[in-house]
């Protein structure tokens, strides 16, 4: 910009020579558009470069990249990230430098497939946690957006515990990481699940560490099986056989329990690695024949069910 110190005061400028296209004070039209110019970011199309948010709306992203004008982006392209916010230093793909009304046409998600391939095989080497976008549900998972590529999150690497409604995850923003990639036809695998196991099994040794017969702990109802019920104990599952559920007969778990409940159980026993851990739950409340009437005599006549 020096060279724009050196224009004179506007009382001294000459209009004439101005719209003659004239040398102004020693400093000609291709002189300025230079000096203008050289002010600029040097940016080709089909280049991919970094930009800042500089404003934002509800429909439409404004990223400068340090030219001449600045590029909107439909805000869509980001539901990746909910995150973005005004100073975010985002990719971008030059499309067009000047369309038809001058503006310059800019995309975040052309940016992102274009570099994408380079960075899902860096996150799985590097073992880095990475954020993605549940797009929908398809058979036998979820399609998740991960650098404008789509990969597959298996149903069984959502969460440590067994999901039973998909529909609640789409839309959602998750961390996840890179478990598979297979480069002949371009998939990617990712899974939620393997980011908890690492805190959940630090978690479960400390837990198993601490188990004692007769302690009692809380617990939520993982699965209920015709033999009986799995409980987690918060990283670790214990089992309530079915005769130990209630001191009266069931046929049905499910008539004394139900998925997701918390309840207290006390540990009956587990092997020596404890992870095997029996459960009681009956044990916590009285045995039936201390409720008996304490004037009960042999020979009494009493009421009572079938079973």
């Amino acid at each position: 910009m020096e060279n724009l110190k050196n224009i004179a005061p506007v009382e001294d400028f000459n209009w004439e020579a101005y719209e003659n296209g004239e040398a102004i004070t020693g400093i000609s039209h291709e002189a300025l558009e230079q000096a203008y110019d050289s002010t600029l970011n040097k940016v080709n199309d089909r280049e991919v470069v970094d930009g800042t948010v500089i404003a934002m709306n509800k429909r439409e992203v404004v990223v400068n990249i340090g030219y001449k004008s600045d590029g909107i982006i439909p805000l869509n392209e980001f539901r990746y990230n909910p995150e973005l916010k005004v100073g975010d230093t985002v990719e971008v793909y030059i499309e067009n430098q000047e369309d038809k009304k001058g503006q310059l046409i800019l995309s975040h998600k052309k940016a992102r497939a274009t570099r994408s391939w380079d960075r899902v095989n860096a996150a799985l080497e590097n073992e880095e946690i990475i954020k993605g976008f549940i797009k929908c549900r398809t058979k036998g998972g979820m399609i998740v957006d991960v650098f404008g590529i789509e990969a597959f999150l298996p149903g069984s690497q959502i969460d440590v515990k067994p999901i039973r409604d998909y529909d609640v995850f789409v839309g959602k923003t998750m961390e996840f990481k890179v478990v598979k990639i297979n480069q002949e036809f371009k998939n990617v695998v990712v899974s939620h699940k393997a980011l908890i196991e690492a805190e959940l099994e630090q978690q479960k040794k400390e837990i198993i560490g601490k188990l004692e017969k007769g302690q009692v702990l809380e617990g939520t109802v993982k699965n209920i099986t015709s033999y009986g019920v799995f409980i987690d104990l918060g990283g670790v599952d214990g089992l309530i056989h079915i005769t130990d559920l209630s001191w009266g007969r069931v046929s049905d778990p499910k008539e004394v329990v139900e998925l997701d409940q918390k309840l207290n159980v006390v540990i009956l026993d587990f092997d020596d690695e404890k992870k095997r851990i029996a459960l009681g739950l009956k044990q916590l409340t009285p045995h039936p024949w201390d409720a008996l009437d304490a004037n009960l005599q042999v020979g009494d006549k009493v009421k009572g069910k079938v079973v």
